[in-house]
C-alpha cells in the first residue's frame, strides 16, 4: 500500500495571508531588520506542492546575482501526482522593484548582512516570500534571548495562576 504524503496545515491571517511557511531558524539565528515583499518566479509542479504545504524555508538565503535577487536552498517538496517534477532546491528568482533589489543588493555588500527568508504565504492566489535584512546573533545573544523569553513565559503563568487563586 502506497504510504500517503502528510500535508501541514495552512494558517490564514487575518490580512487575507495564507500562510503556508515560516522560517523559525532565522529569528533564532539573526537579528532581523528591514522586511520586503516579493515574488517567487515558480516552474511547473512547485505552485501545486506550496498549495499543500510542503515547503522549507530552514536553511535559504537570498543572493544577488546579475542585478537580480535569487532565493537559494529553499525546498519545495516534489508534487507526487505528476509525471515531469521540478529540481526541489532549485535557485528560484524573486520579484521586487529595481530600487529595492538596489538596495538590498548593497546592505548585502557590507559587511556581516545577509537577507533570509522569514515567511512563504499565498496573497490572492500568488505566492509571495517575506524576506529579511538580517545580522548574524552571537551565541552569547540567542542565549540572553532565550532566558528573556524563558522569563516572560514564567511571569505570564504566575500571572495566570494568580488570578485563577482569586
Amino acid at each position: 500500500m502506497a504510504k500517503k504524503a502528510s500535508k501541514k496545515k495552512v494558517v490564514v491571517s487575518s490580512d487575507g495571508r495564507k500562510v503556508v511557511a515560516t522560517n523559525r531558524k532565522a529569528r533564532h539565528d539573526y537579528e532581523l531588520g528591514d522586511a520586503y515583499e516579493a515574488g517567487v518566479v515558480l516552474v511547473g509542479t512547485e505552485i501545486k506542492s506550496i498549495r499543500e504545504g510542503r515547503v522549507n524555508l530552514r536553511d535559504s538565503y537570498v543572493e544577488p546575482r546579475d542585478g537580480e535577487l535569487w532565493l537559494i536552498n529553499a525546498h519545495i517538496a516534489i508534487y507526487e501526482p505528476a509525471r515531469e517534477n521540478h529540481d526541489p532546491r532549485r535557485p528560484r528568482k524573486l520579484l521586487l522593484h529595481r530600487r529595492e533589489i538596489e538596495r538590498i543588493a548593497a546592505r548585502i555588500a557590507e559587511r556581516g548582512y545577509t537577507v533570509v527568508p522569514t515567511l512563504l504565504y499565498l496573497k490572492k492566489g500568488r505566492v509571495k516570500v517575506e524576506i529579511a535584512m538580517a545580522r548574524g546573533k552571537r551565541q552569547y545573544d540567542k542565549r540572553a534571548t532565550l532566558q528573556a523569553e524563558q522569563s516572560r513565559r514564567d511571569i505570564d503563568r504566575a500571572l495566570k495562576q494568580r488570578q485563577r487563586d482569586y
